[in-house]
């Protein structure tokens, strides 16, 4: 997938048209849509085209559960087509974005939903708000993060890396620790897998970093004692504390910006000249600051795919 062309204008419109319209209006799913139902999925692609050339693949995995439901409904209603914007103004040029929203699948009936990947701006948005917001979880400290890290190691194919041996971004938001196994249990249920054994959530983490750079959103640091911890022995210096989850995209879009090539100085000055106050750029660099300074301290290498 990931055919079209993308205008910010036209994002701007969706968003706009939802300005009066509440969460409930924005996603109206009760159930998770049949075409989000990630079982029995071969793959979802992201493939080089006449008018993308030079695709890189983008997973959102979004939290859904509580308070983090708040994510998307604010990428819905104002922040994706920022996001797409500060891409393409930094020099990357051909995005393409597939959603997945995560639950818990202890206790949830929709723990985990995929889209495809897409470049316009409409296609994104319908993949965005065809997402239930079930807003469940299980109070147990754990969310089912692992299943999402799985779908996109073994259930996605990219040309960035088959042509390229270049990595994609994989971005999780969330505020509770991960389950320490992808249980085989729930990834036949859930995906049709027929694993014989639980997989450690060491060894699902190295399998998709050798197609994504793979980094956890945190919201705020009031979350991060909650689970900071257990994603720093998990992603290292890839877990990213924001000031507020409305700054979601744009934090992620710098990150992108950072990790092809733009130094911190010159994405601070791209920030400024694509019109933010500075108190928002400030925010931005404050979350960005420590990634960016390792890739100062060692340039970053993209591996060659096995």
């Amino acid at each position: 997938m990931g055919y079209g062309s993308y205008s910010y204008e036209s994002h701007q419109n969706i968003t706009n048209a939802r300005s009066t319209q509440s969460r409930s209006e924005v996603f109206q799913q009760s159930k998770v849509h049949p075409l989000m139902n990630p079982l029995g999925v071969g793959m979802r692609e992201s493939r080089d085209s006449q008018e993308h050339p030079n695709s890189i693949p983008i997973v959102f995995a979004l939290d859904v559960t509580g308070s983090m439901g708040e994510i998307p409904d604010q990428l819905a209603r104002k922040q994706l087509p920022h996001f797409m914007k500060t891409l393409l103004e930094s020099g990357v040029t051909d995005p393409q974005v597939c959603f997945m929203f995560v639950g818990d699948a202890a206790h949830d009936a929709g723990p985990l939903q995929v889209g495809q990947f897409e470049s316009t701006a409409e296609d994104m948005d319908r993949w965005l708000t065809w997402s239930w917001l079930e807003g469940g979880g299980g109070g147990n400290g754990y969310e089912s993060y692992d299943l999402a890290m799985y779908f996109a190691a073994r259930h996605t194919d990219h040309d960035a890396a088959g042509k390229r041996s270049k990595r994609g971004y994989f971005f999780m938001t969330g505020d509770e620790n991960p389950y320490p196994t992808v249980s085989k249990t729930w990834v036949r249920d859930l995906i049709g897998d027929d694993l014989t054994a639980d997989v450690p959530l060491e060894q699902i983490v190295e399998e998709l970093s050798r197609t994504y750079h793979p980094f956890f959103l945190i919201p705020d640091k009031g979350r991060l004692g909650r689970c900071g911890a257990a994603w720093e022995k998990v992603f290292g210096d890839h877990v990213i504390v924001m000031q507020g989850p409305e700054d979601t995209c744009l934090v992620a879009a710098a990150l992108v910006a950072l990790t092809e090539g733009k130094s911190l100085d010159e994405l601070t000055r791209h920030l400024v000249s694509g019109g933010l106050d500075r108190k928002k750029v400030g925010r931005i660099v404050s979350a960005v600051s420590a990634y960016a300074a390792t890739l100062e301290a060692v340039p970053a290498l993209e591996p060659v795919m096995p």
